[in-house]
């Protein structure tokens, strides 16, 4: 058995025990330090306290007061409808019939008794709107903020080391939630409780996006920073449609909106403009990067009516796009608008997308890191299966290398100027479905989808892959090179038991990614391998098509791995169990 093994990164992958799609942090207990402690009164406190508050602004629609909200499902009339509202999708059902006639009187009446939730999370029975407007006049002023934080949140589960009087600590407590925590701190503030917060502490902003913080003065500044940095929508009415000129003009300023669906004229065109890339630009133009790479340009002004914020979009030579949109729903990072007749476009904000890519541009990125095919479809066939644990690095001078079975193979590659955008071509020997001039419709950073310029039925995904320094990327390399592996369990398609299948077999990952299996009868079996991240760690393994390990080609979602045992799963598309391999250690 080998014996090779860093040590030092076993304790920062416990986590992958239970893994989830979410990367875990390692959390180190606060030694008791006094300086670390929470202080009642601190501005930090305060922060803390805010950013767990319960909001109460999405369901303004139905109670006009951003400082409660009304438990679900709830019971509305509305215009004369009975609407059961059990989701917040159902505001939005709501605001459809109250813009269904501009000229009626909207009203909305509540089907009494409900639940309300307060800031604090206390819950309150109310039995008529009496008793909610007294609660509604406790608020601060109609259309004045209010004091939670919604900008950013804290991503749970994390910890408090709670102490005695002697800075000693005497227990551990974790916090599942917004409530959870709102509660503990409230302790806190009150000085009920002596406690600091376990770090390392990972927030997550508006946008989606999170950064990790590591002492108490880091999340003081970083929960300061954010919290003016996003629209908390505190007015008491519903959604955006109080936005002003200039808040949305420098909301479609911000970044570029890539099109996620598109209807015209009660036609699905989605699968036409699905990716495309739009600029807002100061001086009133507006420049799309079409899926083909093609650069248009147009124009764009925003104001405000008695319908709401409209947008105007006017591009000479695309037809679809011209409109004066109304702006009919803002979320974080996502633009929704439409008009009457069949109309609607979804936008969300990326602002790592370049609307304007060069040769040059892309030569660096390709070069940047190595590339998994993530999909390969060319002539009706599927083909990534052939390129698992096979990825490709980009070299300068033109050189490509694909790594297959532990081995280095050299071709070519060319960044392509055509007239309907950039392209890439590549020249592997014995890879004649990759060897295509390939149209890049789509990039950005970690992404890259090409379609054959001769045939756009013929599609590519390529993925970044960085593993330096990924902790997690690292050990698992680690552990799979440590040691010789033997499939201890393997339930193949309809839960059936084919373990006795590989019953005298040794696995060997070597660091080259070469896989050399040990066959107790005929000799070697080859094959390759990578791990990797893609919203979650998989194991990717590829055998050729010697039996019984052809079977275990694919791409596997990593459960749980220890330095003796690595447990793999084949997931479905509705997240259903379909096999499940697991690798424990020769003894």
């Amino acid at each position: 058995m080998k014996s090779k093994m860093r040590t030092l990164l076993l304790m920062p992958f416990f986590a992958l025990l239970f893994f989830t799609s979410c990367q875990e942090e390692k959390v180190d207990i606060t030694p008791p330090a006094e300086s670390e402690a929470l202080v009642a009164n601190s501005e930090l406190t305060s922060f803390i306290s805010a950013t767990s508050a319960k909001d109460g602004s999405a369901d303004n629609i139905i109670d006009k007061a951003s400082c409660l909200s009304v438990e679900l499902p709830v019971t509305v009339i509305v215009n004369g409808l009975e609407i059961i509202v059990d989701s917040t999708e159902d505001y939005k059902v709501i605001e459809a019939i109250f813009n269904e006639f501009e000229d009626d009187d909207d009203k909305l009446e509540i089907v009494f008794p409900i639940t309300i939730v307060l800031a604090d999370h206390t819950e309150i029975v109310l039995n008529n709107r009496t008793d909610l407007e007294n609660l509604i006049e406790e608020c601060k002023g109609e259309n004045e903020p209010d004091d939670d934080i919604e900008c950013i949140d804290f991503q749970y589960p994390i910890s408090f080391s709670v102490y005695d009087t002697e800075f000693q600590v005497i227990d551990v407590i974790t916090v599942e939630n917004d409530r959870q925590l709102h509660r503990f701190v409230k302790r806190v503030a009150n000085a009920e409780v002596l406690a600091s917060l376990n770090f390392p502490v990972t927030m997550i902003y508006a946008d989606g996006s999170t950064t990790v913080v590591n002492n108490n003065e880091q999340l003081e500044s970083t929960i300061n920073e954010a919290k003016d940095d996003c629209d908390e929508d505190d007015d008491n009415d519903y959604g955006d449609d109080d936005f002003t000129k200039e808040r949305l003009d420098e909301y479609l300023k911000i970044c570029p909106w890539v099109v996620h669906e598109f209807k015209r004229d009660n036609q699905d065109n989605t699968p036409e403009y699905k990716e495309y890339a739009l600029n807002f630009k100061e001086d009133g133009v507006v420049v799309m990067r079409a899926r083909g790479g093609d650069i248009l340009t147009g124009t764009w002004n925003t104001r405000v009516t008695d319908r709401g914020a409209l947008l105007k979009l006017e591009f000479d030579t695309l037809a679809d796009f011209t409109l004066e949109w109304i702006v009919y729903d803002i979320e974080y990072g996502k633009i929704k608008l439409y008009e009457v007749g069949g109309n609607r476009i979804i936008m969300k904000k990326n602002c790592d997308v370049v609307i304007d890519h060069t040769k040059e541009r892309v030569e660096n990125y390709l070069q940047e890191c190595l590339w998994r095919i993530a999909r390969l479809n060319v002539d009706g066939a599927d083909n990534e299966k052939d390129y698992i644990g096979t990825p490709l690095k980009f070299f300068e001078n033109n050189i490509v290398k694909i790594r297959v079975n532990g081995e280095l193979v050299e071709g070519t590659y060319e960044v392509l100027v055509r007239n309907t955008g950039l392209g890439l071509s590549i020249d592997l020997e014995g890879r004649p479905n990759l060897k295509l001039e390939w149209l890049i419709t789509f990039l950005e950073p970690g992404l890259i989808k090409l379609e054959s310029i001769n045939n756009r039925e013929n599609k590519m995904v390529l993925k970044r892959h960085c593993p330096e320094g990924d902790e997690d990327i690292n050990y698992i390399d680690d552990v799979l090179i440590s040691s010789l592996w033997e499939v201890a369990t393997y339930i193949g398609y309809d839960n059936v038991n084919k373990t006795d299948e590989f019953l005298g077999y040794k696995i060997d990952f070597l660091e080259n990614g070469y896989i050399k299996v040990t066959d107790p009868n005929t000799g070697i079996i080859d094959g390759s391998w990578l791990a990797y991240r893609n919203d979650g760690l998989f194991l990717g393994m590829h055998f050729g098509i010697e039996a019984p390990f052809d079977d275990l080609n694919h791409r596997w979602a990593i459960k749980s791995i220890k330095p003796d045992r690595i447990e793999l799963k084949d997931y479905n598309a509705n997240g259903g169990i379909e096999r499940i391999l697991v690798l424990e250690q020769v003894q």
